[in-house]
């Protein structure tokens, strides 16, 4: 099995990205294949670890996947690896809301018998750190295999840090000083994704492999995740998630016998998407196709399906708004009875307007930027059939955003629709008609693989 290690910290904006980047990036300078993995459901971690290691990010959340499908997950997209980093989320023991410690870090840690590297923010701590390091040791059952201590100021300052945790015995693997030549720009839901500023993002990627190669000790993180024990595991692969689930591996077959074109939304208007989701719709019997409605102005040549994922298409909603020849094709594709599956931004951009932008029109509905963030696991039963999952079907997903969508009368190109979902403590959300499924609610397909069939055979159906 791979070795592994996962990169922790005692709560959000200590460095973990900074650390966990840097070691993927600093270890593929070295000529290693490494594996990027982000524990949750973040999008945007994913974008600055595949950079760093050349091969997709992928996420390991239990609440979505599943805890029985985490290892095998780890299984498939460190295939072929030398060495496997795992970034944590929050805090190492925070996970889901009132579930212990359920999604959290600490599980996943568990779930693949990975040792724990701790990231400290030290910038305001001196021997107090030595505390702080004893209690992440003395709680719970993972393996504290070391500190790497961040935003150190002096040499003085790193001297007392380091003679603090060797009291409590945790070895010090490295200490970064501050630096602004890694810092990535945020904005209201977090970094601002790597698709968007490529160059910058690939400068940063590179100060922080010099920064982690200078300040911290490669060769024993390598030691300690060469100490992970043998995973007994079998793959997961999108084929046997489907035969699982007891689907027809065969593929449904479109009206000229071939398989049907289903395009997925890219670029850097729309980058949130789980690795899995293309494997699982091409293992599913699709031929899977990229489209930038950034760029693009036609869905690509025979397309018969769209999924549009996350993003953040109101930082875009002039552009995407320009683009009316390919906002009048996905207009057209949802009218002939295309399925149509758009979560989050993708909602967004189904809407007549995007604060007052035209955008696609397919959803009777006007969408808006708010100062409330909307964030937390839901879940959810369908209330509607739609392409993606018919009237009763149950789904764990994530919410994350700072918009509104205002409905108008429903469903702008088909009344015979209802309600997406609906979860304990909301109103009925989104919108799904037999062509369209829209909704904020972010699902990794990994978890529900049946989600993928369904898409596949609804742009199979003959029109």
């Amino acid at each position: 099995m791979i070795p592994r290690v996962v990169i922790g910290a005692p709560a959000s904006g200590h460095g973990k990205t900074t650390v966990a980047t840097g070691l993927l990036a600093a270890y593929a300078r070295r000529g290693m294949t490494v594996a990027p993995f982000k524990v949750g459901p973040d999008y945007i971690d994913p974008g600055y670890h595949a950079l760093a290691a050349g091969r997709p990010g992928r996420n390991l959340d239990p609440v979505l996947a599943g805890e029985h499908r985490i290892a095998p997950l780890f299984a498939h997209g460190s295939a072929g690896a030398e060495l496997a980093v795992v970034e944590g989320v929050m805090g190492l023991y925070d996970g889901r809301t009132g579930a212990g410690d359920t999604g959290s870090t600490a599980q996943v840690a568990e779930l693949l018998s990975a040792p724990v590297i701790l990231v400290v923010d030290a910038a305001a701590q001196g021997r107090s750190i030595a505390a702080l390091v004893h209690g992440f040791r003395s709680f719970g059952s993972v393996r504290l295999a070391g500190v790497i201590l961040n935003r150190v100021g002096s040499d003085r300052h790193e001297s007392l840090l380091r003679e603090a945790c060797e009291e409590v015995g945790t070895p010090v693997l490295g200490a970064l000083r501050r630096a602004d030549a890694v810092a990535a720009p945020s904005r209201h839901l977090g970094l601002v994704p790597a698709a968007e500023r490529r160059a910058e993002a690939r400068a940063s990627v590179d100060a922080l492999a010099a920064l982690v190669a200078a300040s911290v000790d490669l060769d024993e993180v390598a030691v300690i995740a060469r100490s992970a024990p043998a995973l007994s595991v079998t793959p997961w692969s999108p084929e046997s998630a489907l035969e699982t689930a007891g689907l027809d591996l065969s593929g449904p077959q479109g009206a000229r016998g071939v398989r049907p074109v289903i395009a997925i939304a890219g670029g850097p208007a729309f980058s949130f998407s789980y690795a899995e989701t293309p494997e699982l719709l091409t293992a599913a019997g699709a031929d899977v196709v990229t489209v930038d409605p950034l760029r693009d102005e036609k869905l690509p040549a025979g397309t018969r399906g769209l999924v549009v994922g996350g993003g953040f298409p109101e930082v875009y909603a002039a552009e995407l708004s320009a683009n009316e020849p390919l906002r009048l094709a996905v207009a057209s594709l949802a009218a002939v009875g295309g399925p149509i599956v758009a979560e989050c931004a993708g909602l967004l951009w189904l809407c007549r307007t995007l604060d007052d932008a035209p955008m696609c029109g397919v959803l009777d509905a006007d969408a808006a930027m708010t100062p409330t963030l909307t964030l937390g696991y839901r879940d959810a039963v369908a209330l509607s059939d739609s392409p993606l999952a018919p009237a009763g079907t149950r789904v764990t997903g994530h919410e994350f955003h700072r918009t509104t969508v205002h409905p108008r009368s429903g469903l702008l190109l088909s009344p015979a629709g209802g309600a997406a979902w609906q979860w304990r403590g909301a109103d009925p959300e989104g919108f799904a008609t037999p062509a369209v499924h829209a909704s904020y609610l972010h699902l990794h397909w990994a978890g529900a693989p049946s989600l993928a069939s369904n898409v596949v055979a609804a742009a199979s159906t003959p029109r």
